[in-house]
């Protein structure tokens, strides 16, 4: 690559850490990149670590030796969740939402790139320090928030089927109980697709009661799997008991009245 001016190459250098997150990078790859010195890129990544800190994108390590290196460690402060907290409650509790039955519709939000990126991000700051393999969700509405929260934490996702797919070849299905109908269902997933004792982060789009999330946690059983975290869009607490109790939400559904179509949405655990 040609020999850049220290604002480009300070801007270039930004672009290429934000798109490898979680990646150790050696200092020999700037250094071949850009045609400098490695003194010059070390200066560089201390300017580019400062305003990621104070602008709250996240954090730059750097590691010693000859090993060593840089790992960018994508996060979202606080104040910046808030806005977005309080977006998804403008949102969520639009009287047009309300469908027969009670139920809540979101699956416009979940087609909205930049919310749903913003909502992975915060997953990905929760759960930054968590031994993690894969990202796991099940089909369909989830997908999007899993995809998000593994951009940011740099994995592979897995994705639960409600049925076994010959295209996903041997499989293991077990039957589990949905916590908001008390119907039996089966969810199953290929041989294939997990490795066995990796460690899995669970993510959904909306809790009841928490039968689905139980249903993954006792299937990634069958695979020996370690589930290190379980994150959760948008939680009912209309419910006396989750099946789940070690978990993370952003945000917390409180009641929902189809008369009046009055909605109440609350922070969720994410900002206890």
């Amino acid at each position: 690559m040609k020999k850049l001016k220290r604002s480009a190459r300070l801007v270039e250098m930004t672009q290429y850490l934000l798109f490898r997150p979680h990646t150790l990078i050696p200092l020999t790859v700037f250094a071949e990149r850009y045609a400098s010195a490695k003194s010059s890129i070390s200066e560089d990544l201390a300017i580019i670590k400062e305003a990621f800190e104070e602008e709250g994108l996240g954090e730059l390590h750097t590691l010693a030796g000859a090993a060593g290196g840089v790992k960018f460690t994508p996060k979202i402060s606080k104040a910046s969740s808030l806005d977005i907290l309080n977006d998804i409650r403008k949102q969520l509790e639009l009287p047009d939402r309300v469908l027969p039955g009670g139920y809540l519709y979101m699956s416009d939000m979940l087609g909205q790139p930049g919310l749903v990126s913003e909502i992975g991000k915060m997953f990905a700051t929760a759960f930054a320090d968590k031994p993690l393999d894969v990202v796991m969700t099940v089909e369909t509405k989830g997908i999007p928030l899993a995809f998000a929260t593994a951009t940011y934490l740099n994995l592979p996702v897995v994705i639960v089927r409600r049925d076994n797919r010959v295209t996903e070849g041997s499989a293991v299905s077990i039957n589990y109980v949905s916590g908001s109908t008390k119907r039996i269902s089966t969810m199953s997933l290929g041989r294939r697709a997990l490795k066995e004792h990796s460690n899995v982060l669970i993510i959904d789009d909306f809790m009841r009661a928490g039968g689905t999330i139980q249903g993954m946690i006792d299937l990634l059983k069958e695979f020996r799997a370690t589930v290190q975290g379980v994150g959760v869009f948008v939680e009912s607490a209309e419910v006396e008991e989750h099946l789940v109790e070690d978990y993370i939400s952003v945000a917390k559904l409180t009641s929902v009245d189809p008369r009046t179509k009055q909605i109440s949405v609350l922070p969720g655990t994410y900002f206890n």
